[in-house]
């Protein structure tokens, strides 16, 4: 049992009956918003906004006061890991994130430490344990961390890619030392998700961002094998209570069967997975989130409700969906189009779980 005002969340993770869908949103903390904008302005720039706990806390809880959604999401980025290994991050503008210090070499993989998330990722526990104060239980808080593959991405990369050329050929060439880099990884993912259940969140999530970038072999290989591997070593009781956990893989929908099959309560489905089509593939095993097209939110409030019905009416009736989009809020989306969504899931859900 939880002592949460708003559990909706966590009992459609859990495929418990609810009263309506809940939702939330993808980087519903973020640019779209002014209020994050001044915040992030003061900060001077992301990463010390992210490595400040009063800071971070802060634009976690702005989406909460514009909007009613089920669920907080921590504000943080997903390559605090890497950081935190040594390899030297900085966000430029219309940049993106870049490595200093990427791994080249199979010494560079033997010699990166795991970090102790009390130590070198104090500031992200600290900023979970203050977010779960001011939350006051009114919803559940989510934390989060990138998948092995998605780190070791960014990792071998240095930086963003189009083509992933750096990283598959290390995948293709030396496969051994990819799987000791992702198992690195898997370790210090889960004892980094495992630090952020002890310090409060009530949900983990892990981003599998470019884990679509594979081939179907190389995805269950490279990609799932890890997340699976972070899954079976997530402590999911905590304080007499279950930690859901969920998987987002993007392009990942021809992977549904295996990725229902690697533990987590929920798949995360990206706008072109067909919601209904993944729910008669997997929804007896785990509960879905998703999936509405960001761009969508471009539209007028009357083409979004279109939207959000549309999805609602496509994964039917009965619990164990979470609406979400497809993946993050673009920047300069229109607040008012998230109200809007929002709206439009609590007022036509209900009859999809008879009380309509």
């Amino acid at each position: 049992m939880t002592n949460l005002q708003n559990d909706l969340f966590i009992r459609a993770l859990l495929k418990q009956p609810v009263e309506r869908t809940p939702v939330w949103m993808m980087r519903q903390a973020g640019r779209y918003l002014p209020e994050y904008r001044q915040v992030r302005s003061k900060a001077g720039s992301f990463m010390q906004l992210c490595t400040n706990p009063e800071l971070a806390c802060e634009v976690t809880l702005q989406p909460l006061a514009r909007f009613n959604f089920d669920a907080a999401i921590l504000f943080s980025d997903i390559l605090t890991i890497p950081d935190a290994m040594g390899l030297g991050l900085s966000f430029s503008e219309g940049e993106g994130p870049q490595f200093a210090n990427p791994i080249k070499t199979a010494d560079d993989v033997k010699n990166l430490p795991i970090p102790d998330p009390d130590i070198e990722l104090r500031y992200v526990i600290d900023a979970v344990r203050l977010i779960k104060q001011n939350l006051h239980n009114r919803v559940p808080l989510i934390g989060f961390s990138g998948s092995p593959w998605t780190l070791a991405t960014y990792m071998v990369e240095g930086k963003s890619s189009k083509n992933f050329q750096k990283v598959k050929a290390l995948m293709f060439e030396q496969p051994q030392v990819m799987h000791q880099l992702l198992d690195k990884l898997a370790r210090s993912v889960a004892a980094y998700l495992n630090a952020q259940i002890a310090a409060g969140a009530d949900v983990v999530m892990v981003f599998d961002t470019w884990g679509g970038m594979l081939s179907h072999d190389d995805y269950l290989e490279f990609s799932l094998r890890y997340a699976h591997q972070v899954r079976e070593l997530l402590n999911t009781q905590s304080q007499g209570r279950k930690i859901p956990t969920i998987l987002f893989t993007k392009g990942g929908g021809l992977w549904l069967e295996a990725m229902a099959g690697s533990g987590f309560d929920a798949l995360g489905l990206d706008w072109q997975t067909d919601i209904g089509a993944a729910r008669a593939r997997v929804g007896a095993q785990v509960a879905l989130q998703g999936n509405l097209d960001p761009i969508s939110l471009y539209a007028s409030p009357t083409v979004i409700r279109e939207k959000v019905a549309k999805i609602l009416q496509d994964f039917g009736h009965g619990s164990g969906h979470v609406f979400n989009l497809g993946h993050g809020i673009l920047p300069d989306i229109n607040p008012e189009h998230v109200k809007a969504m929002v709206d439009a899931v609590q007022e036509l859900s209900p009859v999809y779980h008879g009380l309509g």
